[in-house]
């Protein structure tokens, strides 16, 4: 046998692993997401539903900014169509609670940090399988120092809570971990 005759039979043998690996890979429905997602193929859609603030303080921006923020993350780290009717997929719920108090009293009781904390209620449901629909209440917060104000820290405390948030929602809606 000549060299291009073992070239031949080895270019052969390569292109047979190469379609068994395609067949095989096609045939099995593995669902594998840098994300940590586990979508079932059927669902298709998401949905986000307008988050109202209900809460005793009232941050204006708040309802839409997490609203939206929610939207983004699942555009971003799924391949879900986002739908404003009722998706396969959807959420809706209330911002319950926004507040600041102050922690880390000191000697002289004054508070070394003040806390802002953000809860919001979160009704899930998935029209596939409704065993994974779930209503909870998510509960974040941020320390900043008592010496700021809350108008100067507070458009970056609250997206470093939103993402926390959304973070949760995510991992407790299509996450197995």
């Amino acid at each position: 046998m000549n060299h291009d005759e073992r070239n031949l039979k080895m270019l052969k043998k390569l292109l047979f692993i190469i379609i068994i690996i395609g067949f095989w890979s096609t045939s099995c429905k593995i669902n594998y997401s840098f994300t940590g997602a586990s979508i079932s193929p059927e669902v298709k859609t998401v949905s986000v539903q307008y988050f109202p603030n209900m809460a005793r303080l009232v941050n204006p921006n708040l309802s839409q900014v997490f609203t939206e923020s929610l939207k983004e993350l699942f555009l971003s780290q799924t391949n879900l169509n986002l739908v404003n009717n009722v998706g396969d997929l959807n959420f809706e719920g209330e911002i319950t609670y926004y507040d600041t108090k102050p922690i880390a009293i000191q000697g002289n009781e004054t508070a070394a940090l003040n806390r802002l904390t953000i809860k919001i209620k979160v009704r899930f449901s998935n029209a596939l399988d409704p065993e994974k629909d779930f209503a909870t209440t998510f509960s974040r917060y941020a320390d900043y120092e008592s010496s700021k104000n809350l108008n100067d820290v507070e458009e970056d405390l609250v997206l470093e809570i939103i993402e926390q948030i959304n973070d949760d929602i995510f991992n407790k809606s299509v996450a197995n971990w």
